[in-house]
Formats: structure tokens, C-alpha cells, sequence
């Protein structure tokens, strides 16, 4: 997998964490007024992220960084429209400038527990088959 990224790090989160904390300020008793910053555990480079994914799936996936440049030449070589290559430039240079090298406390608050980690996530997610290959058919 090849992205701009570098070593940055981010509060990769479960999905799962996102919406179990609307369901519960929604839903719940105590939430009004309050504001839950929603991040996972720990932070991760992409190359951790990745590291996780592999050892879930037990597949040989690597994560390489790439210069941003190169990166939006790869997308326009595959046809990807140019509103999309910029967009996707602008949010790895600039909304991944290490801004979200941060930890909240929002699940902790909003549910009572943990947030799960991005391992856990990995194997859950590989469990259910979504990263295997499908046969052609």
C-alpha cells in the first residue's frame, strides 16, 4: 500500500466506537450539552494500521509513504478526476500535517469503557471475510 503520509500519527477509531457513543447521546440520559472527541486508544502511523491489518488477515501487506507528487501522478494515471486528486493532495498535505496527534476521552465518557484498539478492529473486520479475495466469477 503506497500513500503521502510519512510518520504521522492518528487516533485510528472503530467505526463501531463512533456509533455506539451517537446511539448513546442520542438515546441516553446525561448527554445533553455534551461534546465527545471520539478517537481510539492509542495513536498509529499507517504503517502500524497496516502492520495490524496483515496480522489479522495473515496476508504479506507492507505500507511504503510516497511524496505527495507522486502520489497524484499514480491518480491521475489511473484515470481518478483531477476535483478528487486535490482533494485527496489537500487532505495529505494539509489535514495530515499531525493536527490530530491526540487523544480524547469521548468513549470513555459517553459509554462507561475503552474504546477499542485498531488490532481488535483488524481481526473483527477479517473475520468477516470483507478482506478476502473474491473468486471471479
Amino acid at each position: 500500500m503506497f500513500l503521502p503520509v510519512g510518520d504521522i500519527r492518528e487516533p485510528f477509531v472503530d467505526a463501531d466506537d463512533i456509533a455506539d457513543v451517537a446511539v448513546a447521546a442520542l438515546t441516553g440520559e446525561g448527554h445533553p450539552d455534551q461534546t465527545y472527541e471520539v478517537t481510539g486508544p492509542g495513536l498509529l502511523t499507517f504503517a502500524d494500521a497496516i502492520a495490524a491489518i496483515a496480522s489479522a488477515t495473515g496476508r504479506d501487506v507492507t505500507f511504503n509513504s510516497i511524496p505527495a507528487a507522486d502520489y497524484a501522478d499514480a491518480l491521475t494515471a489511473e484515470g481518478v478526476p483531477i476535483e478528487i486528486v486535490e482533494l485527496l493532495g489537500y487532505l495529505f498535505t494539509t489535514v495530515m500535517d499531525g493536527r490530530n496527534a491526540h487523544l480524547g476521552d469521548g468513549v470513555q465518557r459517553a459509554l462507561g469503557r475503552a474504546p477499542r484498539t485498531f488490532a481488535d478492529y483488524a481481526r473483527h473486520a477479517a473475520a468477516t471475510g470483507i478482506w478476502n479475495p473474491q473468486e471471479a466469477m
